[in-house]
C-alpha cells in the first residue's frame, strides 16, 4: 500500500467509546501517533458527518474525492468475522477490498467462510501480524490507575494524553 489512512469515528454505531474525550481529541491523538510515519495519515472525514460513522458512507465518501484510487479496508479478523452485521457490508466490499490479520478465534478459514456470502468470488488479502496483548481498555485503566503506560502507545500520544490529562479518572 502506498499510504495507510486511520480515521476516527465521530460516533461510533455499533458501542459506545467510554470514557469519551471526544472526536477532535481522538483526532489529534491519532495525528500524534504517526509522527514520523510518512505513510501513515489521518483523515476526519467521519468528524464533518452528524450522526453515526458507517464505514460503507466512509468508504463511499473517499471513492468520490478520488474515484481512481484502490481503496482497502485493513481489519482484525474478529472484526471481518462481525462484518455481516455491519450497516451495507455489500456495499463496503464492493467499495474496497479486505486486508485481514487473524486475531485469536478468527482464523483466516472461519474468516473465509463467514464472508463467502457477501464477496461474490472476491478474495481476501490476509497478512500477518504479531498479536499484541495491548488494547485501549488496558491503556485507559493504567492511567487512571496513576501506573507507567508510556511504553504501550507511541511518544507523540503519550505527550498528548499527559497534556490533556485524558483518563485520569479512576472511575474510567
Amino acid at each position: 500500500m502506498d499510504r495507510v489512512t486511520l480515521v476516527p469515528v465521530r460516533r461510533a454505531p455499533h458501542r459506545p467509546i467510554v470514557p469519551e474525550p471526544g472526536p477532535e481529541t481522538r483526532l489529534d491523538l491519532c495525528a500524534a501517533a504517526i509522527e514520523g510515519f510518512p505513510r501513515l495519515e489521518v483523515s476526519g472525514l467521519e468528524l464533518e458527518r452528524n450522526g453515526p460513522s458507517y464505514t460503507a458512507d466512509t468508504l463511499q465518501a473517499m471513492r468520490d474525492a478520488a474515484p481512481d484510487e484502490q481503496l482497502t479496508l485493513i481489519l482484525g479478523g474478529d472484526q471481518a468475522l462481525a462484518l455481516r452485521s455491519w450497516r451495507e457490508p455489500r456495499r463496503v466490499l464492493e467499495l474496497a477490498g479486505l486486508a485481514v490479520a487473524e486475531r485469536g478465534e478468527a482464523r483466516r478459514e472461519r474468516v473465509e467462510e463467514t464472508l463467502a456470502p457477501l464477496l461474490d468470488g472476491r478474495a481476501i488479502q490476509f497478512f500477518e501480524m504479531p498479536p499484541i496483548e495491548i488494547s485501549s481498555t488496558l491503556i485507559r485503566r493504567r492511567i487512571a490507575a496513576g501506573r507507567e503506560f508510556r511504553h504501550l502507545v507511541p511518544a507523540g500520544t503519550a505527550a498528548a494524553i499527559d497534556r490533556l490529562e485524558l483518563y485520569q479518572d479512576e472511575a474510567a
